[in-house]
C-alpha cells in the first residue's frame, strides 16, 4: 500500500504581507550581438525591485527572454501564491516570453516599463543605447495578445527609472492594492446577530463574500461577547479606563437634552466592554465584526450588545474594523480602506447644510479614530436614537482636507457594486450629539451630487477615507470583477 504523508494545517500561519513577485523580460538575441546588455538589464531589474516598498514581500523570479523559460516560470510563478506581479521590461521581448505566463495567472500584473535615460543622445546614440531605453517598445505587443487571449490586458506603469515620482507613487500604489487583495482572500470576518429593523440593503449572502472577495464570513453568538464580559478582570477595566480618558476628551453637554458629560458608569461599561471585545477578536482570529443584537430588555446582553461604540472605534483605529447595524458590506469596504492605509469610518448621510452647500457625513456607531480631526469626544446618552440602550456615545470629525467613500452594494443579479465618490472635509462646527459628523462638500453642488449618488442604489451606509483615492478603488473592484461606478467624475 502506498503511504501517503498527512500535512499538518496548523504548522502555516498567515503571511499579514502581500506577496508581489517581479519577473524581467528580454530578447535572447541581444547578448551575443551586444556584450555586457544582458548585465546591464540585471542592473536595471534590482533598481526596479529596489523601489518596492517594505511592507510587502517581493519574490524575484529573474528575467525570461524565449518562450521556453517562460514555460517554466510559469509554473514557479503559480507555485508563488502570488498576490501581484510586475513584468519589468527591461528592453524589448517577443510575446512569447509572457503569453503563456498572462494565460495561467489569474492575479493582476502589471507591466512596467522604466527607461534609465529621461532621453536619449541624440548626437552620440547607438543602438545598444536605444535597446537599454526600449522599455516601451514590446508594451503593445503584450497588451495585444492579452486581448487575443482573452484575459485581463494588463495594467502600465511608463516613465523613468530614477528620479520619478510619478513612477514611485504608482509602485506603491499596486503594492497596496495587492495588500487589499491579499487581505480579502485571508480575511475572516465576524456577524453577530441581524439586520436592525428589516433594512432589506444590509441582507447579504455568506457565500457571494467568499465568492467574490475570498473572505469567510464566520457566524458569531452573542453570548460569546457576554462570556468573554464576564472574563474581564478589575485590573483590564482600570488599564482600559485609562485609556480611553487619554484617547477622549469629556466635554459638557452643549444643546442636546438627551447628552450627558461622561458619568462614571458608562465609562466603566465601555471600559469592560472594550476588554471583552479585544479578547473575543483575538480569541476568535477574526479580521473585523459586523453586528447588531436587541437582547431582552434590562439584560446583561443587551447591555453588552449595545456598549460597544467606544470600543469599536479603539479597534478600528487597530485596524480591526467594526462595523454597527449588520452591515457585513460595509464591513469590507471598512476593511478595504484600511488595508489601503486611508482610514475607513462607518458612516451615512444626515441633514444637508443648503446654505453652505455640504451635508454632514456621519453616524452614531464605531468609527475611524485614527483619522479624526482633533481629540474625539465622549458623552454619555440617555437614549440611543432608533436603538435599544443607552451610555457612552462617540464624537469626532474627519480630518480637513480630500475624503474618498466607498459604498458596497448587492445588485439583483447577486453581485456587488461599488459606488465611490471623492469631495473635502472642510471646516466648521457639528452638533454635539455624541455621534460623528464631518463635513463633507461634494462637486459640482450638494444637491447635484446626492441626487446622482442614490441613482447609483448604493447601501445607505458608506466607508469614508482621507485623500482622493477613487481611482485605486475602480482598480480595486475591477480586479474583484466587479462593477464599480465614481459619481463624482
Amino acid at each position: 500500500m502506498k503511504k501517503v504523508e498527512k500535512v499538518d494545517f496548523s504548522i502555516f500561519k498567515e503571511n499579514l504581507k502581500p506577496r508581489i513577485g517581479v519577473i524581467g523580460v528580454g530578447h535572447h538575441t541581444y547578448w551575443a550581438q551586444f556584450p555586457g546588455l544582458l548585465e546591464e538589464m540585471y542592473k536595471k531589474q534590482d533598481v526596479f525591485i529596489g523601489k518596492i516598498p517594505e511592507f510587502v514581500d517581493v519574490v524575484d523570479f529573474g528575467l525570461v527572454d524565449d518562450a521556453e523559460k517562460a514555460y517554466q516560470a510559469a509554473k514557479s510563478l503559480l507555485a508563488a501564491n502570488l498576490d501581484l506581479l510586475f513584468c519589468d521590461m527591461v528592453t524589448y521581448a517577443t510575446s512569447g516570453t509572457f503569453g503563456i505566463i498572462m494565460k495561467a495567472l489569474t492575479i493582476p500584473i502589471v507591466l512596467v516599463a522604466l527607461q534609465p535615460l529621461d532621453a536619449l543622445d541624440y548626437a552620440n546614440a547607438t543602438t545598444y543605447m536605444q535597446l537599454n531605453n526600449d522599455d516601451i517598445c514590446s508594451l503593445p505587443e503584450f497588451t495585444g495578445v492579452a486581448a487575443r487571449m482573452g484575459v485581463r490586458i494588463p495594467d502600465t506603469i511608463i516613465g523613468t527609472l530614477y528620479n520619478d515620482p510619478l513612477v514611485d507613487k504608482q509602485i506603491d500604489e499596486y503594492c497596496r492594492i495587492a495588500g487589499v487583495l491579499h487581505g480579502l482572500k485571508n480575511a475572516h470576518f465576524g456577524h453577530i446577530g441581524h439586520s436592525l429593523n428589516a433594512m432589506l440593503d444590509m441582507h447579504f449572502d455568506p457565500t457571494m463574500f467568499t465568492t467574490y472577495f475570498g473572505c469567510h464570513i464566520k457566524a458569531c453568538e452573542a453570548n460569546e461577547l457576554v462570556t468573554a464580559y464576564e472574563e474581564v478582570t478589575d485590573l483590564e477595566i482600570e488599564n482600559a479606563k485609562s485609556k480611553i480618558l487619554s484617547f477622549f476628551d469629556t466635554p459638557d453637554p452643549v444643546s442636546d437634552p438627551i447628552s450627558l458629560k461622561l458619568i462614571d458608569e458608562d465609562l466603566y461599561v465601555s471600559a469592560r466592554v472594550y476588554v471583552a471585545l479585544d479578547n473575543f477578536i483575538r480569541k476568535s482570529k477574526l479580521s473585523g465584526l459586523a453586528y447588531y443584537y436587541d437582547g431582552i430588555y434590562g439584560s446583561l446582553v443587551r447591555q453588552v450588545m449595545t456598549s460597544l461604540a467606544v470600543g469599536n472605534s479603539l479597534l478600528t483605529a487597530k485596524n480591526i474594523p467594526m462595523c454597527g447595524e449588520s452591515d457585513v458590506k460595509t464591513l469590507i469596504a471598512l476593511y478595504i480602506m484600511d488595508k489601503m492605509g486611508i482610514g475607513g469610518s462607518f458612516a451615512e448621510f444626515h441633514p444637508v447644510d443648503f446654505v453652505g452647500d455640504f451635508v454632514l457625513v456621519g453616524h452614531d456607531g464605531p468609527h475611524n479614530i485614527s483619522i479624526a480631526e482633533g481629540k474625539p469626544v465622549i458623552r454619555s446618552l440617555k437614549k440611543f436614537h432608533g436603538k435599544p440602550g443607552s451610555g457612552a456615545g462617540v464624537e469626532f470629525k474627519i480630518k480637513t482636507g480630500p475624503i474618498t467613500i466607498l459604498s458596497i452594494n448587492s445588485t439583483y443579479d447577486g453581485k456587488f457594486k461599488f459606488v465611490i465618490a471623492e469631495g473635502e472635509s472642510v471646516a466648521g462646527s457639528i452638533p454635539a450629539t455624541g455621534n460623528t459628523n464631518t463635513r463633507g462638500k461634494f462637486k459640482p453642488d450638494v444637491r447635484t451630487f446626492l441626487t446622482k449618488w442614490v441613482k447609483e442604489a448604493p447601501t445607505h451606509h458608506f466607508s469614508l477615507g482621507v485623500g482622493h483615492h477613487a481611482a485605486t478603488i475602480v482598480k480595486i473592484a475591477n480586479y474583484l470583477g466587479l462593477e464599480s461606478v465614481v459619481v463624482t467624475d
